[in-house]
């Protein structure tokens, strides 16, 4: 059986700065009332894959739960001068996040810009593999492979019950087989890569797998509508070796 590291996922307030990018709300005045529903739905997913790996999205609930019933109550006719008001507190948080995400992904970006200037030096250093946790996937968002995740286990013919059987294929022999798939066919959708019926834990490494490929440059990714199809192609990285850590070798 596979053990799951899931440090993709940058945790619940990159999910929150996602909802709220992907409804167009201000960050400054969004209501919990607006987000919760999609962050549980997220959150089931995440459980889903892991249990152990959703502590942090379960405590985020919570509290969103508990600002959500605050939002609903009654406004106090003296308000209280010395209590921290949640909802300004949620809103510094955030800002402070997007703060340290953005300047990130500017790092991240001046590197990219002098890896292509610098073409010939850059050849002779180590490839710098993509952190899904940092970046988004071309146009596409870590949670948009999440949603897309969660649409196929919640279909008719979803996942088998979880007992007895266990998933013992290694996650780069599923990575092989993606990447022969796009060696016979240029491109794959991601939904055509998981089977009715599958075990639930096959569907979880297939699904962890992919992710693999985009963080080494061996697959990109594109999405052409919101909720549409994600397709799969080969990347600037492409390459058929991988070695026993899951990571491709040119």
């Amino acid at each position: 059986m596979f053990t799951v590291k899931l440090d993709l996922f940058r945790g619940p307030l990159d999910l929150l700065l996602f909802l709220i990018k992907r409804k167009e709300l201000d960050i400054l005045s969004v209501k919990v009332s607006e987000i919760i529903d999609q962050f549980n739905e997220y959150l089931d997913i995440i459980q889903f894959i892991d249990c152990d790996l959703a502590g942090e999205f379960v405590s985020m609930a919570s509290w969103l739960l508990e600002m959500k019933v605050m939002e609903a109550l009654p406004g106090e006719s003296e308000p209280v001068i010395e209590e921290e008001d949640p909802h300004e507190d949620f809103v510094r948080q955030l800002l402070d996040y997007k703060k340290y995400r953005d300047a990130a992904c500017l790092l991240e970006e001046r590197g990219r810009r002098w890896q292509q200037n610098y073409a010939r030096l850059a050849n002779d250093c180590p490839r710098k593999t993509r952190d899904l946790a940092e970046e988004p996937i071309l146009d596409v968002d870590l949670w948009d492979l999440v949603s897309a995740f969660g649409r196929i286990i919640k279909e008719p013919n979803g996942p088998v019950p979880t007992n007895i059987v266990y998933e013992e294929t290694p996650i780069e022999a599923h990575m092989a087989r993606i990447q022969d798939r796009l060696a016979e066919n240029g491109m794959t959708s991601f939904s055509e890569l998981f089977k009715p019926g599958m075990h639930k834990t096959t569907l979880v490494a297939i699904f962890l797998a992919s992710l693999e490929l985009v963080r080494n440059y061996c697959v990109e990714v594109e999405q052409y509508q919101l909720f549409g199809e994600i397709w799969l192609h080969p990347g600037e990285g492409w390459t058929r070796e991988i070695n026993s850590a899951g990571v491709t070798s040119a």
